[in-house]
């Protein structure tokens, strides 16, 4: 059995608007890959073979479309379905894809649920989405798949985190809602205005480096992030549905932690340690693509993103743009891996390039 994680796609409305101008809020543009990269794992050699395709969070960028021109961090399970429709409609081949995917054999597909999708915990957007793909969709917070853990990975960030006790709280209207953390509410609020004169603002890393390169060489620019940022935290730190994320000393670690490249190795060590049957921890969210091994043949993975991340770092100015996955082979038998391995994909032709493979 073969096991595929993909993680922080971030589909919007699609490359270009209705209107024929840029989309400057998309960031994914690659559905002819990723429909290669699904035929290739469903089809000729693979096409009775087990493959379990994990989407591994931030799939889609929820928290940055808007709705009839609005953007709001009111959102319910209704204006979340209408946003699963407007991807739909901007990413047509990304979703018949994966319908075509899951509609051969021995296919599954797991949804593991991010920061930036957290509206598919609505029991309606699942729904939807399965509807989509013509088949039923596993949504969960974290997968175990025979002794490999999966999840997103933005619980440990301050700027992200909300409690599952306190994910949904009552809207204006009586309605079920999201309780969002600072982390999507400075999204909603605040990058689109950003986004409008520095489109990349949001991928660049490391983001420290960004931030000492503005005070330089872009101050103007600066002091408008200082200014919609102390103006946002006034504003938000008095509505009814967000104060409670936005408090000063939430602010303040936030802080702390938003110029620092983010690196999961440590809460992975920590999960491995805490349940020994574990072999290896995946994930996303931080858009680095990582592995590392610990003590006992025991493994971190980071499966990066599909997206284009500008790096600012003078010792290695590029776009850098990989199309990375983790690959899980299974002993069809046993359930004991034989392979864990991050992999690029690199098209039909030359199908994928193992950045490290591990062979048991």
């Amino acid at each position: 059995m073969l096991v595929l994680v993909v993680s922080d796609f971030h589909l919007g409305k699609g490359s270009y608007l209705s209107n024929g101008q840029l989309n400057i809020l998309e960031d994914f543009h690659e559905d002819e890959r990723f429909s290669e990269f699904l035929e290739h794992h469903s089809t000729g050699t693979h096409y009775l073979s087990e493959v379990h395709l994990v989407l591994n969070g931030d799939i889609f960028n929820l928290i940055q479309i808007d709705v009839d021109g609005v953007f709001s961090h009111i959102l319910d399970e209704e204006t979340t379905i209408k946003q699963i429709d407007i991807i739909h409609e901007g990413h047509r081949l990304f979703f018949d894809s994966l319908k075509g995917f899951a509609s051969r054999p021995n296919k599954k597909l797991t949804y593991v649920i991010g920061n930036h999708d957290a509206g598919m915990m609505f029991e309606g957007a699942q729904k939807r989405f399965s509807e989509i793909i013509g088949q039923e969709v596993e949504f969960c917070m974290s997968k175990n798949i025979n002794g490999i853990y999966i999840e997103h990975g933005h619980r440990f960030e301050a700027v992200n985190f909300i409690p599952h006790d306190r994910y949904f709280i009552e809207g204006p209207l009586g309605e079920k809602i999201l309780n969002l953390p600072w982390g999507s509410l400075f999204c909603i609020s605040l990058l689109p205005v950003l986004k409008k004169e520095r489109p990349f603002i949001d991928k660049v890393r490391p983001l420290a480096a960004y931030v000492k390169w503005c005070i330089f060489h872009d101050p103007f620019f600066f002091f408008k992030i200082l200014y919609v940022m102390i103006k946002y935290i006034l504003a938000s730190s008095i509505s009814a549905y967000t104060k409670n994320n936005t408090s000063f000393l939430t602010t303040l670690s936030i802080i702390s932690q938003v110029t620092i490249y983010p690196r999961y190795a440590k809460h992975s060590k920590k999960i491995l340690d805490g349940n020994p049957e574990l072999k290896a921890v995946i994930m996303g969210h931080s858009h680095v693509l990582e592995w590392r091994r610990f003590s006992e043949c025991r493994y971190y993975l980071n499966s990066g993103t599909w997206n284009t991340i500008p790096s600012v770092n003078p010792g290695m100015y590029e776009n850098i743009k990989k199309l990375s996955y983790i690959h899980v082979d299974f002993h069809a038998k046993s359930g004991t891996f034989r392979e864990i391995a991050v992999k690029e994909w690199r098209g039909k032709w030359r199908p994928y390039r193992d950045e490290i493979s591990i062979s048991l």
